[in-house]
């Protein structure tokens, strides 16, 4: 399988074809969201060259389906890689491994696998990262842009669900990003006037 050709391929086509109103979901997220699941894989003791690649490219593509939708967009980029992907060289069963990775993203999370886990923590590697507070105003804005929100109190009382609900899936990435995550949660609930949970 070429998958440097599938990465160069849907590069280009997030580059070019998505909505500049993605604030938050634009190609720097997919190209974060990548660079996270390696790092996440190397230091979770992911070495084999095949499972790397069907994580890499499942990364590249996770938030293909914005491309098409804004609603269930995991299912439109799964029917994307089923398209696309065998064009490159991509075994049936590759295909697969790769929606299910994509799938395990969708809200709220569901990974089975250690591939899937990680994915799924890359995708909210930013929780737990000091530009936590910058990347949320940016998805505030994507959905405001939809109305799908409408103050930003109401904005923080849904990140301080958010936060309080979610846990990350491997190892790394509770060591690496559960303190801070937590800082954020203290932080968001101080600002609501919220007792400490």
């Amino acid at each position: 399988m070429n998958s440097k050709a599938a990465e160069a391929y849907i590069l280009d086509q997030l580059s070019r074809e998505l909505p500049p109103s993605l604030h938050y979901h634009g190609l720097h997220h997919t190209l974060d969201v990548t660079e996270a699941a390696m790092r996440l894989a190397g230091a979770e003791g992911i070495t084999d060259p095949a499972a790397l690649c069907l994580l890499r490219t499942a990364a590249f593509y996770h938030d293909a389906g914005f491309l098409v939708t804004y609603q269930n967009h995991e299912v439109a980029g799964c029917q994307l890689t089923r398209e696309m992907l065998p064009q490159f060289g991509y075994a049936p069963e590759s295909v697969e491994v790769i929606c299910a990775l994509i799938m395990a993203t969708q809200s709220p999370q569901t990974p089975t696998t250690l591939l899937e886990q990680i994915l799924c923590d890359a995708d909210l590697d930013y929780l737990g990262r000091d530009d936590f507070p910058s990347i949320a105003q940016a998805l505030f804005e994507e959905w405001q842009d939809r109305q799908l929100i409408d103050t930003e109190e109401n904005w923080n009382r849904i990140q301080v669900r958010f936060l309080e609900n979610h846990h990350y899936w491997t190892r790394t990435a509770r060591q690496w990003r559960h303190a801070r995550k937590q800082e954020h949660l203290r932080q968001l609930r101080e600002q609501l006037s919220l007792p400490p949970n």
